[in-house]
């Protein structure tokens, strides 16, 4: 046997070829929840003050340890339970930190 064909007995095993890369790859960088300012929080009262149904909005919100952007029309809006519906994704009002209205 040569000495690369004795190498290649102790290389280690991947039964599922590709497996690892993808999970490194779907590996979530962890952020903390950020405090809105004076500023922002104004801001994000305007915004929330022109959405309807049927709007078509921006939204950034914290959710799973990170910030998330989506785009799309409201489908419900929940006063009571302070959350809005958007391309069938709830969204509490309080993980907001950014939205625009188009």
């Amino acid at each position: 046997m040569t000495r690369a064909g004795r190498a290649k007995q102790f290389l280690p095993f991947d039964a599922l070829k590709g497996f690892q890369e993808a999970l490194n790859a779907k590996q979530i960088k962890c952020e903390d929840k950020k405090e809105l300012t004076e500023d922002s929080f104004t801001k994000l009262e305007e915004e929330w003050n022109k959405i309807e149904k049927d709007s078509i909005v921006r939204v950034k919100y914290y959710k799973n340890k990170g910030y998330v952007e989506i785009q799309g029309k409201i489908d419900k809006i929940d006063y009571i339970k302070k959350k809005i519906q958007i391309n069938e994704e709830n969204i509490n009002v309080c993980d907001i930190i950014e939205m625009s209205v188009k």
